[in-house]
């Protein structure tokens, strides 16, 4: 069983940075993709980034490529979200989510784990 815990949400400014954090549990990553996914109030949840567990290849939604990093730290099971540049639209409830070999998906139904989610709020 995967159990997948964010931190780190919050308040900030645009323009500003925030660094979302997910402990991962409960299984060996090492056959896993690990993501990133938003959903606004209203919209349905969105693709934001992604990162092959063995390996680290990223992959990123248009929308935040060049402003966003994901990140994994093997040792403590740790997927990162670093967000800079943040802008009023990225404001949104962030989850994590994990799933076995889909390097490359973009969709919530491949992934089969997921987090309770975090809030990120931009003031403009």
């Amino acid at each position: 069983q995967v159990q997948l815990v964010e931190s780190g949400g919050g308040l900030v400014q645009a323009g500003g940075s925030l660094r979302l954090s997910c402990a991962a549990s409960g299984r060996t990553f090492s056959s896993y993709v690990m993501g990133w996914f938003r959903q606004a109030p209203g919209k349905v949840r969105d693709f934001v980034a992604a990162i092959k567990w063995t390996g680290g290849n990223t992959y990123y939604a248009d929308s935040v490529k060049g402003r966003f990093t994901i990140s994994r730290d093997n040792a403590n099971n740790t997927v990162y979200l670093q967000m800079n540049s943040l802008k009023p639209e990225d404001a949104a409830v962030y989850y994590c989510a994990a799933g076995r070999r889909i390097y490359g998906s973009r969709l919530t139904e491949d992934f089969g784990s997921w987090g309770q989610g975090t809030q990120v709020t931009v003031s403009s």
